[in-house]
């Protein structure tokens, strides 16, 4: 039976069944961004004197240092930067090497168990090539970062969601694995310090995936984009726990922890066999990141004060957002990473409405009040509060912080006991 009618080009028919289909485009599903970006419009339009509060922002909200900026205006300008940088340079490499061992006693060879990628999503999407076939299965903790499921599914693999629960102090349950599924598992995506729950993983965890791995025979990916965004202890990276290189490879990335958002930068680290086969699919992806760039993310790596003073500007503001967030009776704790807060949703307000689900709760708060956040619904409702909100200086911080809880109190929020 046809799906296409006389208005649809002539290709509608020919889109892959893993966009859709032939109904591909047809959908009338809005993304939840696109939700919340609409309401953001319609309160700035509605409320064109009242100060839209920006929670749901999900990057940092600085330039990268100055120091980094003259690196790459001056790298721009050398000659032997123009071509192709294919896998990456070696400088580079070295660089994130010596990242890894000065930060985390990891020791790596630059040359053949480090590789670049062009930001860790893209690392993420190319991962499943190297080990999916039709009928495998990718393990993904929810809520999460998709893209190493989506890709999973664009191979025909299959994708068994892993639910991130408070009571399970928001860590993977294995036991809910079913025990016929364990043969067609490859692959393990993590991502600690979690977006959203911001939280951060024991070695004792890491130990147990690593365990499991060698009992199931699958590959551990660890999407460490958060790291230096950890607040309850040094950051912590799991091939630092012994038999992590054996099974696995970490992923990281200069976007959050040196504010180059943007930037595209980041690197594949772990055992070489798996650092190879990511490098051989990336190098029939892209032809690599512009080298200037890389020369660039070399000043930053090497310069421990870029991190550690990002770090404490984002654990600063969480805790003020933490304190603010409990007056108004919101029931939250410092997380031990990341810049999301995330958080038990209300369930209405003083003025009768009752939200049935984060996502109402949240558009509640942008027309109500012009206050964004971003909804989780998947493992209960949640909402994401995010510090990387633009603000000048603490003084500035701190008037954001009396505003929102001024709007917040006016709402007379109301939550489960």
């Amino acid at each position: 039976m046809s799906t296409t009618n006389q208005t649809d080009p002539y290709f509608q028919t020919l889109f892959a069944d893993r966009i859709g289909g032939a109904q591909y485009g047809k959908g009338s599903a809005i993304y939840k961004f696109e939700k919340i970006k609409r309401a953001k419009r319609q309160a700035l339009a509605d409320y064109p004197d009242r100060q839209l509060i920006d929670f749901g922002i999900g990057e940092n909200d600085s330039m990268a240092a100055e120091s980094v900026r003259q690196r790459m205006a001056e790298e721009i300008n050398k000659p032997e930067n123009r071509g192709y940088a294919d896998n990456g340079i070696l400088a580079f490499k070295e660089a994130a090497a010596r990242f890894m061992h000065r930060r985390f006693g990891v020791e790596l060879n630059p040359v053949t168990e480090v590789n670049h990628c062009i930001g860790s999503k893209t690392a993420l999407a190319m991962l499943p090539a190297c080990f999916i076939n039709p009928g495998d299965v990718t393990l993904m903790t929810v809520p999460g970062y998709p893209v190493a499921g989506t890709h999973t599914q664009y191979y025909g693999g299959d994708v068994y969601r892993l639910p991130l629960l408070e009571e399970n102090d928001f860590l993977p349950d294995f036991s809910r694995v079913p025990d016929e599924l364990w043969a067609r598992v490859k692959m393990l995506v993590l991502n600690y310090p979690n977006s959203p729950t911001g939280r951060t993983a024991p070695p004792g965890f890491y130990q147990q995936v690593i365990d499991l791995a060698h009992r199931h025979q699958f590959i551990v990916v660890q999407d460490a984009a958060h790291i230096m965004l950890t607040f309850d202890g040094e950051p912590f990276s799991f091939l630092q726990v012994p038999g992590a290189k054996e099974v696995g490879v970490e992923v990281h990335s200069l976007s959050k922890g040196f504010d180059m958002i943007g930037w595209r930068i980041g690197w594949v680290c772990g055992h070489p066999r798996l650092v190879q086969a990511f490098a051989d699919v990336k190098d029939n992806c892209d032809s690599g990141q512009f080298a200037a760039i890389q020369q660039a993310a070399v000043t930053a790596l090497d310069d421990d004060s870029i991190p550690d003073r990002i770090r404490s500007k984002y654990r600063r503001r969480m805790e003020k957002l933490v304190r603010t967030l409990q007056e108004c009776g919101f029931q939250c704790q410092m997380p031990g990473g990341t810049y999301f807060l995330y958080t038990r949703a209300p369930i209405g307000a003083a003025d009768g409405t009752q939200f049935e689900n984060a996502e109402q709760a949240s558009q509640y708060l942008i027309t109500q009040q012009s206050i964004v956040t971003v909804p989780w619904d998947d493992a209960g409702p949640y909402l994401r509060f995010s510090v990387t909100y633009e603000a000048a200086g603490e003084a500035e911080e701190d008037a954001l912080m009396d505003e929102t809880a001024r709007r917040l109190r006016g709402l007379g929020l109301q939550f489960t006991s």
